[in-house]
């Protein structure tokens, strides 16, 4: 069997991987019914979605010729452990810095692993992801998140 594109393969493998993984560690939670779902029932379907279209790119690599094989090109580190990074000082941040600040600290991050900055569009972010964060989580589904730092919580 003839890989067609590299590219494909690793991409569908990825997601394969990854969403049995993910699809194990749903089941540790309770499950409920598609009426009352529990814990682990959205994350379970998110997870067999993501194997199964894993399969799809990983099947479509094998049985699709591309040009030039599709070869996997070097790894960009840097943009990557931004992202990465950016994902933990968000998790550290929230509940000390509040949504207000950290969504922001959150969105300048990430911006700076692209090639492509301009601060219209970073601000513009900023405003537009907060105010949508504010609405679907505390107002939307009343969860319990700081908005304000610590030292300015009354």
């Amino acid at each position: 069997m003839k890989i067609k594109s590299q590219r494909d393969f690793l991409s569908g493998l990825m997601f394969i991987v990854v969403g049995v993984v993910f699809a194990i560690g749903a089941t540790n939670y309770t499950m409920g019914t598609s009426a009352k779902p529990g814990a682990g029932y959205f994350p379970l379907i998110l997870s067999v979605l993501m194997a199964f279209l894993g399969a799809v790119v990983l099947f479509k690599s094998l049985t699709i010729e591309t040009q030039g094989g599709d070869p996997v090109g070097d790894i960009a580190w840097k943009p990557l452990l931004i992202v990465v990074a950016s994902i933990t000082v968000f998790g550290i941040a929230l509940p000390r810095l509040g949504l207000f600040i950290t969504i922001p600290l959150l969105i300048l991050m990430v911006s700076s692993a692209g090639g492509e900055f301009s601060w219209k569009g970073v601000l513009i972010s900023c405003v537009v992801l907060t105010v949508f964060s504010w609405f679907v989580f505390i107002w939307g589904l009343n969860l319990t998140i700081p908005l304000k730092p610590f030292f300015m919580a009354s």
